[in-house]
């Protein structure tokens, strides 16, 4: 049982595996790891109840913010053991030209500007903080491959697959893992590794992206997934991976 399931109809419950979707797409061979904004402004200051979450960072998911945390602070972990290249999306550090560079956001949300605290709205929270060797995209929109540099860094990688976690299953990580799947790339998202301010829309999405464009897969899964890959996939690419790991015996 899934934690779809209270969300989902029983008609559609019947109707998706009669259609043929659902089906276990795999893992790759090459994957990197994609944590999507998980910065102060969509987590808040701490695990707090939503409700006063969002009293200071309108954006917060409150308390599910930090159990993900938690569980994605294991996901870096896995990763940096095995020089898993990883890669971070937020915000941008300033403002641009003002209220201008949100575009429609601020159409669609009366409180988009209201709280922002500009030094550490875009922040990646402390608890999972990127490294050295890890890579940083600066995003306006919601896919992590609209207009950033995504697509020619995995390229040059030579990935083949994505494990995405980060919030919000609806927008963001759902925006980031459509354009993934649209380039060809192998999508796996970390079911409790993703967070969102809405239930319905955290576990529909889920759902909707495992029947369609990902595999949605529990994080003792991927961990040993990862756990199983060799250690230099990517070091000949992506050196400082090397580096970083011989600096840092937690890494190793």
């Amino acid at each position: 049982m899934s934690g779809w399931d209270a969300f989902i109809t029983e008609r559609d419950k019947r109707l998706f595996p009669l259609t043929g979707y659902g089906e276990r797409g795999g893992f790759g061979e090459r994957p990197v790891l994609l944590v999507i904004d998980v910065s102060y402004a969509f987590t808040g200051d701490g695990p707090e109840p939503i409700f006063e979450s969002i009293k200071r960072w309108h954006n917060s998911a409150g308390e599910e913010a930090w159990k993900a945390i938690a569980q994605i602070q294991r996901l870096i972990a896995a990763a940096r053991e095995r020089r898993v290249p990883i890669f971070y999306t937020t915000g941008p550090e300033r403002a641009i030209a003002g209220d201008f560079g949100m575009g429609r956001w601020k159409d669609k949300c009366g409180r988009e500007t209201e709280d922002l605290e500009p030094e550490r709205a875009n922040q990646i929270v402390r608890e999972i903080e990127p490294g050295p060797a890890d890579v940083v995209i600066e995003k306006g929109k919601s896919s992590a491959f609209f207009g950033t540099l995504l697509p020619s860094y995995l390229a040059d990688l030579g990935a083949d697959s994505i494990i995405a976690c980060g919030v919000a299953t609806s927008g963001c990580v759902r925006a980031s893992v459509n354009d993934g799947f649209s380039y060809n790339y192998r999508m796996i998202v970390v079911e409790e590794c993703t967070f969102d301010r809405a239930e319905a829309s955290h576990w529909v999405n889920l759902f909707d992206m495992h029947m369609k464009y990902a595999d949605v897969l529990g994080i003792e899964e991927v961990l040993q997934y990862v756990g199983s890959l060799p250690d230099d996939l990517f070091v000949d690419r992506m050196p400082i991976l090397k580096r970083a790991a011989a600096e840092d015996p937690a890494a190793r």
